[in-house]
């Protein structure tokens, strides 16, 4: 896969310069605010100093590319991978850590990305009508805010959260009407009490709407639940409580309603070892177990403090489950300390006993592989896809965002499918990908036809800027040489009997 994606790059050149060439003529220079515009974002860095996250949170750049960066509004067909859209970014601004959601019974898709180009930053939502053909124009969700997600129930109800002003709310807002008009006010997840703040949430929803549930960080890991469509929350309730810092990067609700998070736990410095864990609930987020599945040694050390601060590219998890209840989990981990991570995969039929680990990244040797994302099929049991982004073109300079799936539970896995295929169209994109992963989450969605919408954030480094990329489609996959050689054998069979019956007498 490796070569052959580099031989689709190729084809890709000529489309490249064309759009190079449009990037330049919108302008050729960085937007740079004053000195005194360079401040930190309040939102995510002040408010609490005992916050976990507080000396990694992303500060507000005050950059932007929207003069260098070609916005097509309309799709076109990969030369990458068959069966999916060419990338689109969002827009020029400087967008980070995006969430998507599809609706199972219609065709509206739902994007939102924290923009870092004004100050204090904010996290702004958009629709699409046509099954994400075409996009509305931004909405802001609230000012002074951070960390997106967004999801949506059998329904049509679309439910967005949010990180908001200086104390680090925790907000959800739900619409009714696909988008066009939301809570107001937006709802208090955890209220006003003295420790009512999280940080890096993760959103759950049911299907039928009913059951919400949000995990969230103060250190260790926090949920709380509303089952009552979100109109109303249950006091949060502690899940860990053994000192070192917990972060949920995804969840999800098996088919007999118990309930999923997976989390990664650091030490308090984020040296050493980190554990990979499956939280689960029975009693609809009451009371918990952790299963302990996995560790992993500390990451690569990116080449300076202003590519990405220290264990950034450390272990993420993403969790599905599928029709039939059938739980994974994706997450990159490394055994020897410093050395590249690689992508693992587990599966459990109860959430108790799990499978042992299986690599499912490209096995190169000395590729980083960070931040799984996936998703299960709506419909076939067994079908997963998962969603990464590594660095196997050029060490630490030349990223891209990657595909594989299954369709047998995890037994197989099909090659890796290149999502990220443009080589310009931002000053961070190049003939071998994007200069550095922005933000250390993103999300892949599956529409109610199971096509897959897929965004991610691509820069210059953490520390931007950088923007928010979109595909969706369906991996094709390629034929085998068995079977080009015998539809060559019978285009030639079939064009012999043209000239054949072309030659007789009338």
């Amino acid at each position: 896969m490796l070569y052959k994606n580099h031989l689709r790059r190729l084809l890709l050149v000529g489309c490249a310069a064309l759009i190079a060439v449009s990037c330049a003529n919108q302008g050729e220079k960085l937007v740079l605010k004053s000195d005194a515009e360079r401040h930190t974002l309040v939102s995510l860095d002040g408010g609490h100093d005992d916050g976990p996250g507080k000396k990694r949170k992303k500060q507000w750049s005050g950059l932007s590319y929207a003069a260098q960066t070609y916005v097509q509004l309309t799709p076109s067909v990969s030369l990458a991978t068959s069966g999916f859209d060419s990338e689109r970014v969002w827009g020029g601004g400087d967008d980070w850590e995006p969430a998507i959601a599809a609706d199972p019974g219609a065709p509206y898709v739902y994007q939102m990305t924290t923009r870092y180009t004004s100050s204090p930053a904010e996290i702004i939502f958009r629709r699409s009508v046509d099954g994400g053909t075409t996009w509305e124009a931004d909405q802001v969700f609230e000012p002074n805010s951070g960390d997106p997600l967004v999801e949506v129930s059998d329904d049509g109800t679309v439910y967005t959260l949010g990180i908001v002003g200086a104390q680090w709310n925790l907000l959800l807002k739900r619409s009714f009407d696909y988008g066009v008009t939301w809570d107001d006010p937006p709802i208090d997840v955890i209220g006003n009490g003295p420790n009512s703040w999280g940080d890096r949430p993760t959103l759950v929803v049911s299907p039928d709407g009913q059951d919400v549930y949000v995990s969230y960080n103060r250190g260790d890991i926090y949920v709380v639940a509303s089952h009552d469509g979100g109109a109303t929350f249950n006091l949060e309730v502690q899940v860990t409580s053994n000192g070192r810092q917990w972060f949920t990067s995804a969840g999800a609700i098996a088919p007999n309603g118990d309930l999923y998070f997976a989390a990664a736990d650091y030490s308090s410095g984020y040296t050493g070892l980190t554990y990979i864990n499956v939280l689960r609930s029975t009693d609809g987020g009451a009371n918990w177990t952790t299963t302990l599945l996995d560790d992993s040694t500390e990451a690569p050390e990116c080449p300076t403090e202003d590519i990405c601060y220290f264990n950034f590219l450390g272990p993420e998890i993403g969790l599905a489950i599928d029709v039939n209840g059938l739980i994974m989990i994706s997450y990159n981990a490394g055994d020897v300390h410093g050395e590249p991570h690689k992508l693992w995969a587990r599966t459990s039929s109860d959430g108790v006993v799990w499978s042992g680990r299986t690599e499912i990244s490209s096995g190169i040797a000395g590729v980083n592989n960070a931040f799984p994302a996936m998703v299960a099929s709506r419909a076939v049991a067994g079908d997963f896809r998962v969603v990464w982004q590594d660095d196997r073109e050029a060490n630490m300079t030349a990223w891209n965002t990657w595909m594989v799936s299954t369709l047998d539970g995890g037994a197989s896995w099909s090659d890796s499918e290149l999502l990220s295929d443009l080589d310009a169209g931002a000053p961070y994109k190049g003939p071998l990908g994007y200069s550095f992963v922005y933000g250390d989450y993103y999300e892949i969605a599956i529409d109610g036809d199971d096509v897959n919408h897929i965004i991610w954030g691509a820069g210059t480094s953490y520390v931007g800027p950088g923007g928010s990329w979109y595909t969706r489609g369906v991996a094709v996959p390629e034929p085998t040489v068995a079977y080009q050689l015998f539809a060559g054998a019978s285009l030639l069979a079939a064009l012999a009997r043209r000239r054949s019956v072309g030659s007789r007498p009338g």
